[in-house]
């Protein structure tokens, strides 16, 4: 941090950023030098960044940009993602038919709203506050398009508890695709004292 602090104090980049940093590392960081953003999976299926690492961005007045907010595809294709994908690919998980039926859930819930899953899920995101940025991956306008759509869905108090409640995290099974990574989930940085210089 103390490198890109002088990167920002010549004029070379602007601002600094984290990605899956811990709460405690985001602090440390903030401590040199402000954090304007922080990159975290953040989805109605992957909440664990609720208990720490979003409440430490908005205590310190940091953005969050909320990559995978369509759970990584699932709310955008459903179950019919998996019919494409190689067999070694970790989203062919073992727990796609309990996360189905959730899945069915928050369809019910979109038709009742006039608008699909990923709409959906993206405006539940949106209705986190102004300071989140969800970034969905499309490769295709159509897509793009429909996810912009998701910018005029509104949700009431309610309907967002019922989301809520569908995207408990004791409600989803299977592991984060960073959970199956060592030291890539919401990692903390070691202390600089045990650091060895090679």
């Amino acid at each position: 941090m103390g490198e890109m602090k002088k990167l920002v104090e010549e004029g070379k980049i602007k601002y600094i950023g984290l990605s899956e940093a811990s709460a405690s590392t985001i602090r440390r960081a903030h401590a040199v030098h402000p954090i304007t953003a922080v990159q975290i999976e953040w989805s109605l299926w992957t909440r664990d960044v609720e208990e720490e690492v979003v409440p430490t961005c908005r205590e310190l007045g940091i953005g969050i940009v909320a990559y995978s907010p369509l759970g990584r595809g699932f709310f955008a294709a459903g179950p019919k993602l998996l019919e494409n994908i190689e067999n070694n690919d970790y989203r062919k998980a073992k727990n796609l038919g309990h996360n189905k039926i959730l899945y069915e859930k928050v369809c019910a819930m979109s038709e009742k709203k006039g608008c699909t899953p990923a709409q959906l899920a993206l405006a539940w995101l949106h209705h986190q506050g102004d300071d989140v940025c969800p970034i969905p991956g499309t490769t295709k306008i159509e897509n793009l398009n429909q996810n912009i759509g998701a910018l005029s869905v509104k949700l009431t108090p309610e309907e967002m508890s019922e989301l809520e409640s569908i995207g408990h995290p004791e409600s989803v099974k299977g592991e984060r695709f960073s959970n199956m990574v060592p030291n890539f989930n919401n990692s903390d940085t070691p202390p600089l004292s045990s650091w060895k210089a090679t």
